[in-house]
């Protein structure tokens, strides 16, 4: 059994930064961030894989966000530089216990509760 606890969300201007902290227990394969806002569809942010530190990003975050983990405080985090006002959104981590898509929300069988982040002009 997985939990994961998020913080770290907040309010911030456009250009500004965020990190995002996920306290994370129990064996994990790999972890991800998520978001939804408004509206819209659950999207893959980005994917690290706990053995190895691989990590992967969408298209959208590439170079302006960063996964990583921390293996001692068992904590997975998110920092979000450069943000923009389409960055706001629910931000959710993940994490599976063995392979499947990382990159699908589906291949997660364990959540956090969501913490918000909002980019004003």
């Amino acid at each position: 059994q997985v939990q994961l606890v998020e913080s770290g969300g907040g309010s911030v201007q456009a250009g500004g930064s965020l990190r995002l902290s996920c306290a994370v227990s129990g064996y994990t394969y790999y972890m991800g961030w998520f978001r939804r806002a408004p509206g819209s569809e659950r999207e893959w942010v980005a994917t690290i894989y706990t053995r190895t530190g691989s990590a992967y990003y969408a298209d959208s975050v590439k170079a302006r966000f960063t996964i990583s983990q921390d293996n001692a405080k068992n904590t997975l985090y998110l920092q979000m530089n450069s943000l923009k006002l389409e960055d706001t959104a629910m931000y959710s981590c993940a994490a599976a216990s063995s392979a499947s898509n990382p990159f699908n929300p589906a291949g997660y069988g364990y959540w956090g509760q969501g913490t918000q982040v909002t980019v004003s002009s």
